[in-house]
């Protein structure tokens, strides 16, 4: 296995919006995070990866860019973000962009002439169709709710959007496109960032003629399936990296909605010739039901041990690994796989965090911040959660209080509920009026108290990245080999992680349960590594204790 920096990282992910505001507008800002860098660099993480930061009307929070080499006026100025890299640079920390290019905001300069004739220079530069039937060009459904087509007058055609009505997707078909795109990536490289995280880069490449999705008994529109891992994705990337990404020491991570283990490997070889690792989100689904996220249902164990041992083995050697469990579009794990305890937050991090893999860590994370109790629509602001109610609700599938089950369970807006800093106004995050409410657990939950406690989940954190890191272990966390243990196990969740002669043994009790525990094979241990619990000796028979986690060097 080649070592590389960006496999020895530790990815902390920023929502700007939601994270400190500098300016008491409600509104996290560029400079809230300059003057949280001594906290990241505390924590131990050496890269942060930044939502959209850009020019943005803010349909989708940032997701829909109107320019890609301007800040966002809520953000601050292109001034406070070479001083928020420069700063970082001084602490040891990378800055990781967040690249979106399949889609840009309908207010962009590309699309306002697009759509402004049939005959603009730039008309081929979004995907147009004429109405079929006088209807839709084909049975899509976007993302958000709808059809993913949307009409336009002035011309009498539809343009798609897999997202937003004012997400137009970009036709990538188009060189022009291309080489607009890749100028503006290097303009952001020769600023000196470090990287990419790229927003679906997976469906930049959709299927020629546009053919239906498949669409299931029920559901009102078609799926999206024509629309990821397309025929010329990998030309595209390839083309991207020769261009762009192989002039500078870069990482970068591809969001890869729909993506098999055999078309992660093409995007991710360890060849180099595309990106360094995607995100895939098999094992978000599997608490999902009937296809559908808005449920309570809960991760069923065995499921979720199978699914992501699968990545660990399958990508042995061929590709890398990207760890996760939070980000902006998931619930927290805390609560989704978790009881919002403490103890669940370390015993679940211990899980990801001994893994091979490039670990993320998603703001507040690193605190134990759960979910929120939303009570009504009006507690949101996701757009994804806005549309679910107004199309689900609305047309009578579900009720409100179903719909609202769910969104505490899985809605977006659980992320993105602002920074919990301290017990102080609005926890810290703001002087003003937060744009979308605090969790009103801030008052126990939240970084200066946990600062202020040795056994804290930061604290826990801090030391799990330090074992990655910089430790006499580094190695065998990092690039030894994986082995699933008690697969069928409905409550244990233990591996083996072995590099040269140095093996670790990781045992965890994801339930509230005291856990009667043999131990599937004649070890001794060397060393204990990290524990939740303060008593964590190693033995044949083991009482494993609520949400118990611990990991021994063995022989």
């Amino acid at each position: 296995m080649e070592k590389a920096w960006w496999k020895e990282s530790v990815i902390y992910q920023i929502y700007p919006r939601s994270f400190c505001d500098f300016n008491g507008d409600g509104v996290g800002d560029l400079n809230g995070i300059r003057s949280k860098l001594d906290y990241l660099q505390k924590l131990g993480i050496n890269v942060i990866w930044l939502s959209p930061i850009y020019k943005s009307p803010n349909d989708d929070n940032g997701y829909d860019i109107s320019d890609y080499q301007d800040i966002m006026d809520d953000f601050g100025t292109m001034e406070d973000f070479v001083a928020l890299l420069k700063e970082a640079h001084e602490h040891g920390i990378k800055i990781v962009m967040d690249l979106v290019v399949n889609h840009t905001s309908d207010e962009h300069k590309w699309f306002v002439e697009s759509r402004s004739s049939k005959d603009n220079p730039k008309r081929d530069y979004y995907i147009w169709r004429e109405p079929k039937n006088g209807k839709e060009p084909n049975n899509w459904g976007s993302c958000f709710s709808g059809s993913a087509w949307e009409y336009d007058e002035k011309t009498n055609m539809y343009y798609l959007h897999c997202f937003s009505k004012k997400q137009p997707d970009l036709n990538w078909d188009n060189e022009k496109v291309r080489d607009e795109v890749f100028s503006m990536m290097d303009w952001w490289c020769k600023k000196g960032i470090d990287g990419f995280r790229m927003d679906v880069i997976s469906m930049i490449s959709k299927v020629p003629g546009l053919p239906d999705g498949n669409q299931s008994k029920g559901a009102l529109y078609g799926d999206l399936s024509n629309t990821t891992n397309g025929p010329k994705v990998h030309d595209y990337l390839q083309e991207m990296r020769k261009r762009v990404l192989s002039k500078y020491d870069l990482i970068t991570v591809g969001e890869c909605a729909g993506v098999t283990i055999d078309e992660a490997i093409k995007y991710a070889n360890l060849d180099g010739s595309e990106l360094n690792m995607v995100f895939q989100f098999e094992h978000t689904s599997l608490d999902y039901e009937n296809g559908g996220k808005w449920t309570t249902k809960r991760f069923n164990l065995p499921e979720l041990k199978e699914n992501l041992s699968k990545w660990q083995y399958e990508l042995e050697g061929k590709a890398w690994n990207s760890l996760y469990w939070d980000n902006h579009d998931q619930p927290r794990i805390v609560s989704r796989l978790g009881d919002d305890s403490s103890l669940s937050a370390k015993c679940i991090a211990t899980v990801l965090h001994m893994m091979k893999g490039t670990p993320y860590i998603y703001q507040g994370e690193e605190l134990g911040m759960t979910n929120y109790p939303f009570r009504t629509i009006d507690d949101c602001r996701d757009i994804e959660i806005l549309n679910a109610y107004k199309e689900l609700v609305g047309g009578g599938y579900m009720t409100a209080e179903e719909l609202m089950a769910g969104v505490r369970a899985k809605g977006r807006d659980n992320a993105r509920t602002p920074m919990q800093w301290d017990k102080s106004h609005e926890a810290g995050f703001t002087t003003g009026t937060p744009w979308i409410k605090v969790n009103p657990n801030y008052t126990f939950i939240n970084a200066k108290d946990e600062l202020a406690d040795e056994y804290s989940v930061f604290y826990f954190y801090q030391k799990l990245i330090g074992l990655r890191r910089k430790s006499e272990w580094s190695e065998v966390i990092v690039y030894g080999d994986y082995e699933l243990l008690d697969k069928d196990d409905e409550n244990v969740f233990s591996y083996i992680r072995t590099y040269g002669d140095r093996k670790i043994l990781v045992i965890c009790n994801l339930s509230d349960r005291i856990i009667d525990y043999t131990l599937p094979l004649d070890v001794k241990e060397k060393a204990c590594l990290i524990s939740n619990y303060e008593s964590s000796e190693l033995s044949d028979e083991m009482f494993l204790r609520q949400w118990f986690a611990g990991v021994w060097e063995i022989e």
